[in-house]
């Protein structure tokens, strides 16, 4: 068995002898949202969305990988959102990047493949289908950051919430 791993963008041909491959493909995660001054505070950034599969049709060809990169945090001096993660791509199959916690006005969470938590009293984002979960809820403090098996928590009044739980997969021996 080979293995190939991508840290960066790059290409994959398969073997003449090679039918299917094994891929596991992460995106990058969500940039979390710094906490204001007042009662502003900051959701944590989702993870980036997560695609195992075990058979993948391959023909002796070059197939573009694109490696999604993580998303910015927000700055400390002052109320800034996180950004989203970057998708991730092998063959025909997207991993979406992760969205990007919020703290300030239209402060809901950002959807992506791991939703980012909310902050300053509003909603969290959804995650995508099959790749990740949503992030939580503000109730004042910043909402948890979804992750690959688990929502992220709700936060109360007082101190952020936590991410939601990540996936295990052992591709890399």
């Amino acid at each position: 068995n080979q293995i190939h791993t991508f840290t960066t963008s790059g290409t994959f041909t398969a073997a003449t002898s090679i039918t299917t491959v094994k891929v596991l493909i992460v995106a990058g995660g969500g940039g979390g949202a710094s906490v204001g001054s007042g009662n502003t505070a900051g959701g944590g950034g989702g993870a980036g969305g997560y695609i195992y599969n075990a058979a993948i049709p391959v023909t002796t060809q070059a197939y573009s990988v694109t490696v999604g990169g993580g998303g910015a945090g927000g700055p400390s001096n002052g109320t800034q959102n996180g950004s989203p993660g970057g998708n991730s791509v092998f063959s025909t199959y997207t991993a979406v990047g992760g969205g990007g916690g919020r703290t300030i006005s239209s402060s809901v969470g950002v959807n992506g493949g791991s939703g980012g938590g909310g902050g300053n009293n509003y909603a969290n984002g959804t995650g995508t289908s099959g790749q990740g979960n949503n992030g939580g809820t503000s109730g004042g403090a910043g909402g948890g950051g979804g992750g690959a098996s688990a929502v992220g928590a709700n936060a109360g009044d007082d101190g952020g919430a936590n991410g939601g739980a990540g996936t295990a997969n052992s591709i890399s021996g």
